[in-house]
């Protein structure tokens, strides 16, 4: 927020509201938006600590802001590394020419757990593989954002986006009279459309599109039925589809409907048992041999993981220049990658100073923030980096950026990252917005909710 000694711009509106607000006043608000947050149902599951598993996402009311200009660069940036990680997909799924040119090595891609050999040669509609793109950002100054990492295949947490804004704007209503706030509510349409743009060739009429779900227990249900409702389309578990001949078929109460895109919220290793695990309860038998046959859209596309491997990760940049012939808009944090030995010599002698993530892993799982920890955390770390160290990379802790947030003891400046969300089909759109993750813990560098982190509404200013 501030600049210097001075307020930044886009926050500048914003001081006089955070002043005139008294203690009691922002405590009932917190209550009411916790109130609205539960009658809503809005939850994401934790495993593994005994209870309850299903927690209430802690909701911060300060928003995060951005002028049109900041937002203008990033989506720029943003639809750019999106263009390039589809473009690898296609390519490594094909003829491999950015292996061949040695601009990658081959084993991260044909040894990489998340490629998928099912999908070798064949090219999704619209030669699109990953339809719903998360980038994850970081700021470390007025000008300079450096891209965390890429979610390519179910990337969640857009639920938060849309509910954040309607319950500010439920709450603050003058706040968006006096600013001009861009909305992202139109986000469910846009993605509408963008499943809808992607249906496969033997589609002779208006898609039918279905979001498919592992059902209530999964951590995200909330957002699948969310996203269903507003969508207005079906929300289906494995059991509610079934092959029959070119095509896949939904089960309804008129009789059997036939169904042209299916935006799948689960893994790979799950979505059909006669290709992927056997024992998946959660797929449709035959659903692969539809999809390659070119009788069903999947998005995003089986395989498109591949793309979103941290080790992958570092190779983004030089993505962008062999298939696009650009230099990157926004950057990679700079990355060791612990299988190069030079690499693991670093990264051991400077744990303690250095962010290490295991390549595959997710939610804040699996990683040691050096300078947080204590030095049974490191050692641990030490011993399982050298067992196993092309597992794992690892990153400087960047100075990210605060923004205001409202704590116990008034307001005071927590650690944030931005999720947007960017939709990829005939063609590239994002909304103006995306998921700010807060640290809520003083200090801590680590946004997930499944790590105490919370949420906050995100806005972009009109220019």
């Amino acid at each position: 927020m501030y600049q210097g000694n001075s307020v930044r711009a886009p926050y500048a509106r914003l001081q006089d509201w955070m002043s005139a607000m008294p203690a009691e006043l922002r405590q009932m608000k917190q209550a009411e938006a916790e109130a609205l947050f539960r009658r809503i149902g809005i939850t994401f599951a934790v495993y593994g600590e005994g209870g309850d598993p299903d927690r209430l996402i802690p909701f911060d009311m300060f928003p995060r802001v951005f002028s049109g200009t900041e937002w203008a660069r990033l989506e720029r940036g943003i639809k750019q590394r999106a263009r390039a990680l589809n473009a690898f997909l296609v390519d490594v799924y094909g003829r491999g020419e950015i292996v061949r040119a040695g601009r990658i090595p081959a084993r991260l891609v044909y040894l990489n757990e998340a490629y998928e050999k099912a999908v070798v040669g064949f090219v999704p509609p619209k030669g699109v593989y990953s339809h719903i793109v998360g980038i994850d950002l970081v700021r470390t100054g007025p000008d300079e954002f450096f891209v965390l990492e890429d979610n390519c295949r179910t990337p969640s947490g857009v639920s938060y986006m849309l509910e954040n804004r309607e319950i500010m704007m439920r709450m603050f209503p003058d706040l968006f009279r006096e600013n001009r706030i861009q909305p992202v509510d139109s986000y469910p349409e846009i993605l509408r459309r963008t499943l809808a743009s992607v249906a496969p060739a033997k589609c002779d009429r208006e898609p039918t599109v279905v979001i498919l779900t592992p059902g209530h227990y999964n951590s995200a249900y909330y957002e699948h039925s969310f996203l269903a409702d507003l969508m207005g389309v079906e929300l289906v578990e494995g059991q509610d589809l079934f092959v029959e001949g070119e095509f896949v078929f939904m089960r309804t109460t008129e009789g059997p409907r036939r169904v042209d895109v299916i935006y799948r919220r689960i893994d790979d290793a799950f979505i059909d048992p006669l290709c992927f695990r056997p024992d998946s309860m959660l797929g449709v038998p035959g659903l692969m041999d539809v999809y390659r046959s070119g009788g069903v859209s999947i998005c995003s596309a089986p395989g498109a993981g591949v793309a979103d491997d941290k080790a992958v990760y570092t190779y983004v940049p030089e993505m962008i220049r062999f298939y696009l012939g650009e230099e990157p808009i926004l950057n990679n944090v700079p990355t060791w990658q612990c299988g190069k030995s030079d690499d693991l010599a670093y990264v051991l002698a400077h744990l303690d100073e250095l962010v290490v993530k295991e390549v595959h892993g997710s939610g804040g799982y699996g990683m040691l923030v050096g300078p947080k920890a204590s030095a049974d955390q490191v050692e641990l770390f030490r011993a399982r980096i050298t067992a196993n160290p092309a597992n794992y990379i690892a990153q400087p802790t960047l100075a990210l950026s605060t923004t205001p947030t409202f704590v116990a003891e008034g307001i005071a400046p927590r650690h944030v990252d931005l999720r947007p969300y960017c939709l990829v089909g005939e063609r590239i759109e994002l909304v103006p917005g995306g998921l700010t993750r807060v640290a809520l813990t003083e200090g801590s560098l680590v946004v997930n909710s499944s790590q105490g982190g919370g949420v906050k509404d995100t806005w972009v200013l009109a220019e």
